[in-house]
């Protein structure tokens, strides 16, 4: 059985790591450190302190400066603001009516167990690999956390040709209801006839008006024109045994999701992740400030 996802551990310590910053934060997600054993935590700390000099050439300071360095410039970029502009989206899609938040690829999320007055009449779906699903729930039960009662989570392997089947036979979902979906983490990991068939799946059970949010791996990513941090990200993860298998350029894009059944409503490139999610952070933090990664970019979808 595969294993649980270590990229999905590493950007919970992301989001764990940044809740604890003083003042603004990009995205406050105080209960993903508590999803990480105090083995994993400080083990990815001392992992990524001990490797300074792959990401930072040069450096010189001490092991948390060092730490705090990964963090904020390679570690926490994607997961904050992926993240940040996914809930932004969901709290507007919920005031245009979505009753059913669907998380495709669910990782380690907090969202159901941390939810504003805004949610709680959402109907919550986390579908993930059954691996990574078990041990979401072994961990939040040893925490004492109950399921929300608006939560339900369900097991299910994308690369099987009908992962939807537990969704769709599931008695309180409803195909017909306005639902909002994310997709995060995971267009970087599928080949693009693959992520275009999940994407005309997720299509197929969503209704018109529908929303999806993902982030993808522009069209330089996996060549010598990527940033230094992309390039890094993609040799973190291939030695991780998650490799990256696709990027697109925007017009590619475009074309994938209108052959899949969706049409692109909002679109935000590196440098426009940095002044509408970080900008805020930037301005409390101008000692270390946090830009979005030069290759990867924002995209919320709308079912034709």
């Amino acid at each position: 059985m595969k294993q649980r996802s270590m990229t999905a551990l590493v950007s919970a310590f992301a989001r764990a790591f940044h809740a604890k910053s003083d003042g603004v934060k990009i995205f406050d997600d105080a209960l993903a450190r508590q999803l990480l054993t105090e083995e994993e935590y400080d083990g990815i700390s001392f992992n990524m302190s001990e490797n300074v000099a792959v990401f930072e050439p040069g450096f010189s300071g001490t092991r948390e400066e060092a730490l705090r360095l990964i963090v904020d410039r390679q570690l926490s970029p994607t997961p904050l603001g992926r993240s940040a502009f996914t809930e932004e989206a969901l709290e507007a899609a919920v005031a245009l009516g979505a009753k059913q938040y669907l998380l495709f690829a669910a990782g380690y999320d907090t969202f159901a167990y941390r939810q504003p007055e805004w949610s709680k009449q959402l109907a919550i779906f986390e579908i993930d690999h059954p691996a990574t699903s078990a041990d979401k729930q072994q961990r939040l039960l040893s925490l004492g956390r109950d399921k929300p009662a608006n939560l339900t989570a369900l097991a299910s392997d994308f690369n099987e040709a009908d992962w939807s089947r537990v969704l769709l036979e599931c008695p309180i979902f409803d195909k017909n209801q306005l639902s909002f979906g994310s997709l995060l983490g995971i267009s970087y990991y599928l080949t693009p006839e693959r992520f275009a068939a999940l994407l005309k799946d997720i299509a197929s059970i969503m209704p018109s008006g529908s929303s999806l949010v993902f982030d993808y791996p522009d069209e330089h990513t996996l060549t010598d024109s990527a940033g230094p941090r992309a390039k890094r990200q993609v040799m973190m993860v291939a030695h991780a045994g998650e490799p990256f298998l696709a990027s697109y350029s925007y017009s590619a894009m475009e074309q994938l999701l209108e052959e899949s059944g969706w049409l692109i409503y909002r679109h935000l490139v590196p440098g426009e992740i940095t002044e509408e999610l970080f900008g805020a952070y930037n301005r409390c933090h101008p000692e270390q400030p946090i830009t979005a990664f030069d290759n990867v970019n924002y995209c919320l979808a709308v079912k034709r």
